[in-house]
């Protein structure tokens, strides 16, 4: 057997030298359980924090160590020892990578696996052994207040993203998955019901969890909301009948905190296994309850089960040689940020200026003297939300220091907070080129904390009306102006986009954001950030949203699919973003033009860097059933790829897709239905594909 070097302190006596079978990890929690009272398994299943003390310290200083549950010291059994995230570790001094939505618009699966690794080496090094910081909750509208926590609009994309982060994180601490499910209300995320069908749930809002529970990820916590009338973590046919019957998941599923449990026996008989941070409605209550005989210790035992199973098999896993607090924001992970910010910005908009028929970006430092950086986020260290994502790293970099220190000497830099707009238009007079920065920042959106006036879902898509004026009234002073959007989803541009020749989008990019804003500035990077979810031209292009609903109703159309399916034409397309080279697709080919309803789908394309400059491209697959039974979107992604392409090089792209995944939910039979019709394959560099005609091909029937 294969020894495995533990770091001390982490998993006590479960500590393993050797590493053991799946059935030795059952025999050995097995053997835990049976030594067990009753009172230490109902330990085993709550926080061990005091609800007061604890309490308050959660609100002066959420997270700054980890949150233990279920720490049995006779046995020695360790307890859990949670830590927040997702752009980060919310302890210390930890790297903040971008926000979750600038990593989903890198699309790109291995650098998201190097940020969990990055992410699970932190989180170790600090004492933690769980990092709850998983959130793939689909962006059904961009106005909720946690959108920068998630990948993104599509559910495919949110799950390849999201198994990669497990992936990394799991080489080192296990992780949780959140929030189960159809979470995408902040203001009342603790009461609003969300209603919606069968096809809906399993179709839209479940497949990216499933993804990540097959890729193996050890925890699933619950969401506040309500789904069909019963609250997310009392939902037995979320938590039993789909999670752990449907799916075979063999971990554990914990509450979100405070109020993630309202009730004990509909915890327990619903599947909640674990209440965080505190045992208030577990603890006493549960054990009474079950000695009562209201509810069979079995439950207990099978809850208990699943979370001695992780423990030991995670007392197995890690890398000793990379743990220690050395690691935390160290130089290799400060690089990682910076790399992944260069990869998140999305290119929005570039055009030729009159002058020399050449787009305005990237700004070639050498034929300026003086650049205009114009805005109050430019000087701001703006890395997203304050409430439980909040990291806290040793240093932020901000666009005004990025772009100082890449412009050298020999480029001056005129700074003005445009605060007052004739102070900003004065600024800009006699400078070559001006960069405004704006956008959003915490007290704008994020989470929706009690007593707090700042996050919650946003009022407005747009800009405030001030920085609308700013932008205006600076680019009629200097034609050769370039914005730059901040905030954690889409945003309205619709009253100044026309004007602008140069627009970027680049989230909250994290403690080197600063720096990687530059690069792309400065065409040190080639942009390939695409946009994970739609940018809408007005909010009547939306689903109906209401952050005050206590009811709201979600059906299977929102972001592209609802763009396809009422022919609107948005600002910025799902899986847009430009470049500073050009790509050109050709020959997209089938493998065969029918396949078996148990068959695969084999499709290639060539892609051309036709440009000048090396490139990454992110090449998208999509998928539409033509003459379905039921109501179905037009096309779906099915596929993306991320290649890079030096100039003149063509690659070719291959996808194979299984049929099962062109399946709908039979709401009837209450399982998913592979038709035998007619599909087309569309491969494109965005949600539009308009980069060539689709391709037909049929799948039989037995």
């Amino acid at each position: 057997m294969a020894k495995v070097k533990m770091v001390p302190g982490i998993w006590g006596a479960l500590t393993a030298t050797e590493a053991l079978t799946g059935e030795q990890i059952r025999e050995k929690a097995a053997d835990l359980l049976s030594q067990m009272s009753l009172s230490e398994k109902i330990h085993q299943m709550s926080g061990d924090t005091p609800l007061v003390p604890g309490t308050v310290e959660m609100q002066l200083a959420y997270n700054k160590r980890p949150y233990p549950a279920g720490e049995n010291f006779r046995l020695g059994i360790p307890g859990i020892r949670f830590t927040d995230g997702p752009r980060g570790v919310v302890m210390s001094a930890s790297t903040c990578f971008p926000v979750t939505m600038g990593r989903g618009a890198t699309w790109d699966i291995e650098l998201e696996e190097r940020v969990g690794d990055a992410i699970g080496v932190e989180a170790r090094s600090q004492g933690a052994n769980y990092f709850g910081g998983v959130c793939i909750n689909l962006l059904r509208h961009p106005a909720w207040g946690r959108a920068q926590e998630t990948y993104g609009e599509d559910p495919f994309h949110l799950g390849e993203m999201g198994a990669s982060l497990v992936r990394g994180i799991q080489r080192h601490v296990m992780a949780c998955i959140k929030h189960f499910a159809a979470n995408s209300i902040e203001n009342t995320r603790f009461k609003v019901d969300v209603r919606l069908c069968e096809r809906a749930l399993h179709e839209v809002y479940l497949p990216h969890f499933k993804r990540c529970v097959d890729e193996g990820a050890v925890s699933v916590m619950s969401a506040y909301n309500k789904v069909n009338k019963e609250h997310c973590g009392h939902n037995a046919y979320l938590l039993r009948d789909i999670l752990k019957e449907q799916w075979g998941f063999e971990g554990f599923v914990i509450s979100d905190f405070l109020l993630g449990i309202r009730d004990t026996h509909a915890a327990i008989t619903g599947g909640l296994d674990i209440e965080m941070p505190f045992a208030w409605h577990y603890g006493k209550k549960l054990k009474k309850i079950v000695e009562s005989g209201q509810v069979p210790e079995s439950l207990i035992d099978d809850a208990v089960f699943r979370i001695l199973k992780q423990k030991v098999r995670f007392a197995q896993i890690g890398e000793h040689e990379r743990y220690g607090l050395q690691q935390v924001a160290c130089r290799e992970h400060r690089v990682l940020a910076r790399e992944v910010a260069q990869k998140s910005i999305v290119l929005l908009k570039n055009d030729d200026i009159p002058e020399t028929g050449n787009p305005i970006l990237p700004i070639d430092k050498s034929k300026i003297k003086r650049l205009a950086v114009i805005g109050r986020l430019a000087a701001a260290e703006n890395i997203g939300d304050k409430g439980s994502s909040m990291v806290r790293p040793p240093y932020v970099v901000t666009p005004l220091e990025g772009i100082s220190k890449a412009a050298g000497n020999g480029v001056e830099i005129q700074f003005d907070n445009g605060r007052d707009i004739n102070s900003a238009v004065k600024t800009t007079c006699n400078t070559d080129a001006a960069i405004i920065v704006v956008g959003y920042t915490h007290r704008q959106e994020g989470e929706n904390i009690p007593f707090s006036p700042n996050g919650g879902d946003r009022d407005s898509l747009s800009l405030t009306r001030h920085d609308e004026i700013l932008i205006q009234a600076v680019s009629a002073q200097n034609s050769n102006t370039v914005v730059i959007l901040v905030g954690g989803s889409a945003i309205i541009t619709e009253s100044w986009r026309d004007g602008i020749p140069a627009i970027i989008m680049a989230w909250y990019p994290g403690m080197e954001g600063g720096h990687a804003i530059a690069d792309v500035l400065f065409g040190d990077v080639n942009p390939s950030g695409k946009l994970p979810s739609v940018f809408p031209k007005s909010k009547d292009q939306l689903p109906f949203f209401d952050k005050k609903a206590k009811s709201i109703e979600y059906d299977l159309y929102h972001g592209y699919r609802l763009m396809d399916k009422n022919d609107y034409e948005s600002a910025f397309a799902f899986g847009y973003g430009l470049s500073y080279t050009t790509f050109t697709y050709s020959n997209l080919q089938l493998a065969q033009s029918e396949i078996d309803l148990d068959g695969y789908l084999q499709v290639s394309v060539e892609v051309t860097n036709s440009g000048g400059i090396a490139g990454d491209e992110i090449v998208q697959l999509y998928v539409g059933c033509e003459r379905s039974k039921v109501d179905r979107p037009v096309k779906e992604l099915k596929g993306f790829v991320k290649k890079r392409l030096d100039p003149g090089e063509t690659g070719q792209i291959e996808f194979t897709v299984p049929a099962k995944n062109l399946a709908y939910y039979d709401e009837d039979r209450s399982d998913w239905v592979v038709e035998s019709t007619d599909y087309r394959v569309y491969v494109g560099s965005s949600s539009l594909v308009n980069d060539l005609p689709g391709k037909r091909f049929y799948i039989r029937g037995n």
